[in-house]
């Protein structure tokens, strides 16, 4: 409360301080938290939410034990939050490039998004970022982690997912409180993401499930085919962006190439029954693009730091640690050594 507190008294003399909306939306949070096991108790309580939490509450000591994540009150309370998203996520980036802007907090350091409790708020810093000339997207979130500060509760708005998806949010989660570097959400993401398919393939395998690990990894796939289909896209762009043409003949270009990966991915999603995804529907744009990159960028690479490691989760941690600690050119280096890529090999090979 100190802290809630102090933020909003320097923020009272600024108008629409980034920081008031960022502390008031936290409070609430953390004021609607409840022990899990009151919810489970609760008579107005219905049999599928009480069944739902029971089940996190064995992944979170599952995480504990198997996985080594932390020990602490994150993830033992539940928020009934009564809306669709926690909070909602603004992305953007130049006309002409896919570097993503960037901004700066004092625990989270540079992140490549700005987030918003309120999806008005949002929807207004967007236009504002819209109206300077970026490219800009926004998106609901329904999960995300304070990294410890907070003993962060499990949202209503994460039982959207069905159970596997969303025990590997809890296991995602987590991760982000055993290696964060500041200013580098590409290296954070897809280390989380590499904790999260390493702790759902456990559980399965832990509860004699292996059997749902088929629909899980599918899934998976679809999404790394998809990011394939990106990062051609990436590619074309990035030379087109450089170029010395002319500026409304890139905008020609830049759109055809982006018309033309929305039709890669109705096509690649339709071969695989499914009828979205998520961040690659509606307008693509730069900043669409770099959203969809952020959270496996080096998924890859950490997936053959696991194998490297001969599959021991501590040494997974601290080596993913050691490369935290270096600087970004030194870090990007190692992620990007041979012997890494050369054992990244995809999860059921795992």
């Amino acid at each position: 409360m100190p802290r809630f507190l102090l933020l909003l008294f320097l923020c009272v003399p600024l108008t629409g301080c980034y920081y008031m909306q960022a502390a008031s939306g936290q409070w609430e949070v953390m004021r609607k938290r409840q022990p899990i096991a009151e919810v489970i108790k609760d008579s107005e309580t219905s049999p599928e939410l009480a069944a739902r939490l029971r089940l996190l509450d064995e992944a979170r000591d599952f995480s504990i034990e198997i996985l080594g994540l932390p020990d602490n009150k994150s993830y033992r309370s539940y928020a009934d939050l009564e809306r669709d998203y926690v909070v909602w996520n603004v992305f953007a980036a130049p006309e002409f490039s896919l570097t993503p802007k960037q901004w700066c907090f004092p625990v989270a350091g540079c992140v490549s998004y700005r987030g918003y409790f309120s999806k008005e708020d949002a929807l207004r810093d967007s236009k504002r970022l819209s109206d300077d000339g970026f490219d800009v997207a926004v998106g609901g979130v329904a999960a995300y982690s304070t990294l410890g500060k907070f003993n962060d509760p499990i949202l209503s708005t994460m039982m959207r997912w069905d159970d596997i998806d969303l025990i590997a949010v809890l296991f995602h989660e987590l991760a982000h409180q055993v290696v964060y570097v500041k200013d580098d959400s590409a290296f954070n993401e897809s280390f989380a993401t590499a904790v999260e398919e390493i702790g759902v393939k456990l559980w399965l395998e832990t509860r004699g499930e292996e059997e749902k690990m088929a629909d899980y990894i599918s899934g998976r796939e679809l999404q790394q085919s998809l990011l394939g289909l990106v990062a051609v896209a990436r590619s074309v762009l990035e030379k087109v962006y450089a170029s010395d043409i002319d500026v409304e003949y890139k905008r020609v270009l830049k759109r055809e190439r982006l018309k033309t990966l929305a039709a890669d991915v109705a096509a690649e999603m339709q071969r695989n029954g499914g009828e979205g995804s998520g961040w690659l529907t509606g307008t693509l744009n730069n900043a669409r693009l770099i959203s969809t990159t952020l959270y496996e960028g080096r998924l890859p690479s950490f997936r053959a730091l696991y194998i490297r490691c001969e599959k021991n989760l501590q040494c997974f941690y601290a080596e993913a640690k050691k490369m935290g600690a270096l600087d970004f050119a030194e870090r990007e280096a190692a992620l990007s050594a041979g012997d890494l890529l050369r054992f990244g090999r995809s999860l059921d090979e795992q």
